[in-house]
């Protein structure tokens, strides 16, 4: 069984500049070895035979080809706006100047 003691707890807390109470060191401290021992059995359970992985799922990309399809022009696309400059939609500036 793997665990912490308070003092181990105390010494990270010091570092990570956490002020704690006693009870809250003795908390953590318990709950640090369940935490520690459900990790250890994961460790028993993966032997040599298994691949380490960083995601459960294999990830990979599936590409396809681009396909051009007819759409609106730019005319069309702009009829409904209230405002338009040079075929582009004109919005009102959020941002300033700076």
């Amino acid at each position: 069984m793997t665990s912490l003691s308070r003092d181990d707890v105390a010494k990270l807390a010091g570092l990570a500049r956490i002020e704690m109470s006693d009870e809250e060191l003795v908390s953590l401290s318990n709950e640090f070895t369940v935490i520690l021992d459900a990790v250890a059995r994961v460790q028993e359970v993966a032997g040599a035979d298994v691949v380490a992985t960083s995601h459960p799922l294999p990830l990979r990309n599936v590409f396809r080809p681009d396909v051009v399809i007819p759409s609106l022009s730019p005319a069309d696309a702009l009829s409904g706006a209230p405002a338009q400059e040079e075929q582009r939609f004109r919005v009102p500036q959020i941002l300033g100047e700076e």
